[in-house]
């Protein structure tokens, strides 16, 4: 405890402004238990760069932490890129202070005589991932907490191929950053250095997104969507898209198009949560709409609803639409002619089925760490082979490599290109996704996520993840453990035959057990919030569509009574 105290008194200085200086000797009088938990630690950079709560402290989101951090990265791109005039661009989202915090991070860069392009008002994170490229910058900063709770905000960073730092320069831009202290921050702006930018970027954008993700659908004057940015920034770029691709019939959520911090007819701005799609839910059964799509604050997730056999809105998960679009997009490239270099993408903790479809096509199978980053990395790291689209089970999906992050903007034009055209042939969305589960299997997904908040809920999720190993389960569902994948050790173990074999992956605080019959039981702790998460899949064979409802239901109580196993319900 005098460790921290220590900590938060060297925020008394006069270096720091007098509210901050005024907020701590308070929490240092009255609050200590809130003083414990701002200080105890500092920012780190997660799976999706530095996400947390606003506020005072080295454990929060301010202008001194992402100060720091953009003082760390100005020091190593300047080493980098000596010889170079080093450019970077700066986006942000609709929550509290991303503008204010924006501009101090573009200030920081250029005191460090750093040349920025800063956007005049919100954007999302697929353009910011797209303009470093377009506008041949050195790095990219989005400043965003993606779907987490009002009070937070984050700091995403991205490198010269427009994808999210990974190592190397990771780990080398975090030493710069550790071996600062807050004093050596340079606030002192050259505002010559920094230039805004809108319509010029955005146009390219939308541009490049309607040409990856229009493939000419038939039915499209016939074709009904309602859309909601969920209070975000896709309202800056998906209408337009969909105008631009000849969708006419679009009605936008009106109450939750305006950006708004506070998220206010939500309880959570993210799409993997049934509750935010409510509003548009409800709005496509009155109007009979076809499809419904909703997105995260910045725009990089997209949930999507669609009839289901009873003709009822029913939401499709992240796991259901990746395997759909991915099954399109490969669908097109074959009908052009593969070159023999294609390859698709997905996360460990995602469906197996993607492995299956890209064996079905022929095609090359890669699969990565949760995070989107590794996904981008690995059109970094094979130039020569092709990406055609991929994503992970959280709502997220990539169509082709002009953006190299999750782009729910693309994404959107691309669900909506596949339920028009099904629609158009006399089928849909959801019937052209079962004849997916007849063709590679029947596969099906549940996520637990258990939320532990501050120091004690960091030290439950320790124990819960190492209960997990020390404690492995020699069956699931009366099905034999063959395999336990264990990331951190890089060590796949057959505990049938006692086997072992490398996984080719970074290491990570990953345990997977699969059994025989290819039951998959993942647990990780999040990067980006306090929780910890149980991903459960299952799989069997469907033989014809009449079977769905009776297969699917199978499937629900088999990962019920696997949640009772494991004491996840």
């Amino acid at each position: 405890m005098d460790t921290i105290l220590n900590t938060a008194k060297t925020w008394l200085t006069d270096f720091f402004d007098p509210a901050v200086k005024k907020e701590i000797e308070h929490l240092i009088a009255n609050d200590r238990e809130e003083l414990n938990d701002r200080f105890y630690k500092n920012m780190e950079f997660g799976t999706g760069g530095m996400r947390g709560v606003m506020g005072v402290g080295t454990n929060r989101i301010n202008k001194y932490t992402l100060g720091k951090s953009t003082q760390g990265l100005s020091n190593y791109l300047n080493e980098v890129y000596k010889s170079e005039e080093i450019k970077v661009v700066i986006a942000f989202d609709c929550r509290h202070h991303s503008d204010t915090l924006a501009r101090t991070v573009a200030e920081v860069f250029s005191a460090n005589n750093i040349k920025v392009y800063l956007f005049s008002d919100l954007r999302t994170t697929p353009e910011l991932s797209f303009a470093v490229r377009h506008l041949n910058c050195h790095a990219g900063i989005v400043l965003t907490a993606s779907h987490n709770p009002p009070e937070y905000n984050g700091y995403k960073v991205y490198w010269t191929d427009g994808g999210q730092i990974v190592p190397p320069q990771d780990e080398s831009i975090i030493s710069e950053i550790n071996s600062l202290d807050f004093e050596d921050i340079k606030f002192k702006a050259n505002e010559n250095l920094i230039q805004v930018i809108d319509k010029e970027v955005d146009e390219a954008f939308i541009e490049q997104s309607v040409k990856n993700g229009n493939f000419n659908a038939d039915g499209k004057d016939d074709f009904k969507i309602v859309f909601t940015a969920l209070h975000g920034t896709s309202i800056t770029a998906i209408p337009e898209v969909l105008k631009r691709a000849g969708y006419k019939n679009v009605t936008i959520i009106e109450e939750q198009a305006k950006p708004d911090g506070n998220f206010p007819t939500v309880k959570s701005p993210n799409p993997e949560e049934p509750e935010a799609l409510s509003m548009a839910v409800k709005k496509a059964e009155e109007i009979g709409a076809d499809m419904v799509v909703g997105t995260d604050p910045d725009s990089d997730r997209l949930g999507i609803a669609v009839r289901n056999l009873d003709g009822k809105m029913e939401i499709v998960n992240g796991n259901q639409a990746m395997v759909l679009m991915t099954k399109f997009l490969l669908d097109k490239t074959k009908a052009k002619g593969f070159k023999g270099n294609e390859f698709i993408a997905t996360t460990i903790v995602s469906t197996p089925m993607m492995e299956e479809m890209a064996k079905a096509y022929g095609i090359e199978f890669k699969t990565a760490l949760t995070g989107f980053k590794w996904i981008g990395k690995m059109i970094k790291d094979f130039p020569q082979s092709k990406f055609v689209g991929g994503g992970e089970e959280s709502f997220g999906y990539m169509v082709g490599d002009f953006v190299r992050d999750k782009d729910a903007v693309t994404s959107t034009l691309l669900a909506c290109e596949i339920a028009a055209q099904a629609k158009a042939n006399g089928s849909s969305f959801y019937k052209d996704l079962i004849d997916c589960y007849i063709q590679f299997g029947f596969y099906k997904e549940h996520l637990v996520s258990i939320t532990k908040k501050g120091i004690s809920g960091a030290e439950e999720i320790k124990q819960m993840l190492k209960n997990f190993k020390e404690n492995p389960v020699d069956s699931v569902a009366g099905s034999k453990v063959k395999w336990i994948e264990d990331y951190n050790t890089s060590t796949a173990t057959n505990v049938l035959t006692g086997s072992e074999k490398p996984i080719d992956i970074p290491k990570s605080n990953v345990l997977i057990y699969e059994t025989e019959d290819g039951t998959r039981i993942a647990a990780r702790p999040s990067g980006t919030e306090p929780k910890v998460k149980f991903y459960i899949s299952t799989n069997t064979k469907l033989d014809k569509a009449e079977n769905y409802n009776k297969v699917s239901a199978e499937l629900d109580a088999k990962i019920k009574s696997i949640l009772a196993e494991l004491n996840l319900v």
